[in-house]
Parts: structure tokens; C-alpha cells; sequence
């Protein structure tokens, strides 16, 4: 891969994407929101009134950028969003943070109980990563007690090291942890 790539910048809700996608918009990057690409292809789908989510057609936006990006992009691209991971994305970055921390950011966000008891359980079962394609490079980063920063660094020198795999390189199993 050139210098020239899509990333998927994914994770629960309240591991800190956008904040680090901020960050790279700072850094002079290109970023997207999911939702922005799902309206652009229209796939959108209508407010939820049981979450205020508005669901996409993941599938449907899947053919729709592989259509459209069939050649190689003309400027890199990070993808900002909890699903973007199943994009046809050259590589992935999924933001974990432990549950019980996630749970007070969540909380802060005045989600309702559900809401936050159905990202929780997803981030505890690592929802994103029963997800993965083997085929992109993929890290995974735990953001539950470093800085934004920090995360922005690494992530950065892994693309400045041609998204090659550390020994840091770790998949998170947030019940393992627990049994521990």
C-alpha cells in the first residue's frame, strides 16, 4: 500500500474516535463520519425513536464504495465511526476501553440505560473485533486511561511505519480480564 490509504478509525461508543479523528483533522488529514458516507450513498436510514440512532444499510453502502472506490484513492481518508470497520477499508483501527469505564463515559452522555447497557456489552464481548477481516492490517488500542494524545501518536507512528505489526500489538479480551 502507498502512501495513499482508507482507514477505519472504529469502537464503542465513548472509546474516543472522534476525538482522536479531531486530532488527525488537525494533523492535516482527511476524516468522514459512517454517517456522513452513509448519507452521501443514501443509505440512512429514518431516526429510531427507542435510541435517536439513525440505522444505515451497511451492506448496501459496502457495494456502494466498492463501486466508487474501485481505484485507488486520490487522498487518504479516515473513516470516523463505530462500524466503520466493516468497510472495504486497506486498514482498521478499533478503539477499546474497559467496560466499567466506558460505562461512566457513556453515562455522562445522558444515554438512556439501555443504551449504554447494549455499547457496554458489546465493547465486553469485543463486538468490532468478532468483526475482523483478516485480510487489512488491524490495531487495536486500549483508551481506557491514556490520554488522546497518546492513542494520535500511535496510531500515527503505525502509519508512518507502513502499518507494520508491533510486539505491542494486542487483541483485547475484556472478559479474559475479568476472570483474571
Amino acid at each position: 500500500m502507498g502512501s495513499v490509504f482508507r482507514l477505519a478509525l472504529s469502537g464503542t461508543p465513548g472509546t474516543g474516535k472522534t476525538t482522536v479523528a479531531s486530532l488527525f483533522e488537525r494533523n492535516g488529514y482527511n476524516i468522514i463520519s459512517l454517517e456522513s458516507l452513509a448519507k452521501k450513498y443514501n443509505c440512512l436510514g429514518e431516526i429510531d425513536t427507542l435510541d435517536d440512532s439513525r440505522p444505515i444499510d451497511l451492506e448496501r453502502l459496502c457495494r456502494e464504495l466498492e463501486k466508487s472506490w474501485s481505484e485507488n484513492p486520490e487522498n487518504t481518508i479516515i473513516i470516523d465511526g463505530h462500524l466503520s470497520h466493516q468497510l472495504p477499508c486497506d486498514y482498521t483501527v478499533v478503539l477499546r476501553c474497559q467496560p466499567d469505564i466506558l460505562q461512566k463515559r457513556l453515562e455522562s452522555r445522558d444515554y438512556t440505560e439501555e443504551k449504554i447497557r447494549g455499547n457496554v456489552e458489546w465493547e465486553l464481548i469485543g463486538g468490532p473485533w468478532n468483526d475482523k477481516k483478516d485480510s487489512n492490517g488491524w490495531l487495536e488500542l486500549d483508551t481506557s486511561e491514556i490520554r488522546q494524545e497518546v492513542i494520535f501518536e500511535s496510531i500515527h507512528n503505525w502509519i508512518t511505519d507502513g502499518f507494520k505489526p508491533s510486539t505491542t500489538d494486542t487483541e483485547i479480551d475484556w472478559i479474559g480480564v475479568m476472570e483474571e
